[in-house]
């Protein structure tokens, strides 16, 4: 049987994702222009830093959740997978690839499944906030979740990249309410995010006012669908239209800060160009909760469990170094490290 077009337009996204270079130009995440306050007296013990925290009702040994890529191919089948051995290995968290391929396709849904690998983690279905002006409501969510055994649903906002996308659907006139209405009646938490252009503060409260549970960034300085989508163009005149986005977006660093003061209470994952444990340490100090990580893990995740976890693991290091060196024994204490930036 001939796979579905979704599933080709999956696999060039990977491809692309793993061949060109996607990294956004002529804008950065932001954290280089924050720095921590060094304590050269910590008073206590590397081995004592604790990293562990409660997130959607669910205990991860580290504030690090692997970010939403893939699904609806072969390929993605693989790397999901490996993600997910990671993600249980080390007690971290796990948001899975848009499932409208396995809405639309229910034979790509194996694709996505991941709970037989990964018992304990905090699994995120995913969906595309703009298919709910397509025709998806509360019953596609509701399979979306209940077919990857999520403990939660995110709707990702990506208004860009449907412009740039051959064929994408750029309606997004009412998403508000529609957000509003599936957050009232889905049994699960719902969740926003940005695909890699950043969340505002308006936004951000918009969204929570409209009974969402969290967001997650997803700033500007990592990896640009606009770059994606550009080598993926049919013909010059859209390649140089997506070329011209490549510094488009708010950056991480800011849109976290943004997200945080929104909302002191609700949940926001940093991410979006974040690339060492410093990095994280800094998001979680400008207000983070939980970090998001995509890109880097990619090409480990096309090798085995071990390769991603060995990446992660080489991230968490890093984490537990930069909390020691700041005096803080717990993520609390990391919330209210002194961290000096922008004047």
């Amino acid at each position: 049987m001939t796979d579905p077009p979704i599933s080709q337009r999956k696999l060039d996204h990977l491809r692309v994702s793993l061949e060109e270079d996607v990294q956004a130009k002529g804008i950065n995440a932001g954290f280089e222009q924050y720095s921590f306050v060094h304590n050269a007296l910590p008073e206590m013990d590397l081995c004592g830093v604790d990293t562990s925290v409660v997130a959607l009702g669910k205990t991860l040994r580290a504030p690090l959740l692997i970010s939403s890529m893939t699904g609806g191919t072969d390929l993605a089948w693989a790397i999901n997978r490996n993600l997910a051995q990671a993600a249980q290995s080390l007690g971290v968290g796990l948001a899975l690839g848009s499932e409208r391929a396995a809405i639309e396709h229910p034979s790509l849904a194996f694709t996505y499944r991941v709970r037989d690998v990964a018992p304990d983690i905090l699994l995120l279905a995913n969906l595309g906030a703009v298919q709910l002006n397509n025709g998806f409501d509360l019953e596609e969510c509701l399979k979306a979740v209940k077919n990857m055994e999520a403990d939660a649903l995110v709707l990702h906002l990506n208004p860009l990249q449907e412009c740039l996308q051959d064929g994408g659907n750029t309606n997004f006139k009412g998403l508000l309410a529609k957000i509003a209405s599936l957050a009232s009646r889905l049994p699960v938490p719902v969740l926003v995010k940005e695909v890699g252009w950043g969340i505002s503060r308006l936004v951000a409260q918009k969204l929570f006012e409209a009974g969402v549970q969290g967001v997650e960034t997803a700033g500007a300085g990592g990896t640009s669908w606009s770059e994606v989508e550009k080598h993926l163009a049919k013909g010059e005149d859209r390649r140089t239209i997506a070329e011209d986005f490549a510094s488009w977006g708010i950056p991480t660093a800011q849109s976290i800060v943004e997200c945080r003061k929104a909302s002191p209470g609700a949940l926001v994952i940093g991410s979006g160009g974040i690339r060492t444990g410093i990095e994280a340490a800094k998001a979680i100090a400008l207000g983070a909760d939980l970090v998001g990580v995509g890109r880097p893990l990619l090409r480990p995740a096309t090798v085995s469990p071990v390769a991603v976890q060995d990446r992660i693991q080489r991230l968490l290091d890093e984490l537990g170094i930069a909390m020691f060196c700041v005096g803080a024994s717990n993520l609390a204490q990391l919330h209210k490290a002194e961290i000096r930036g922008p004047q």
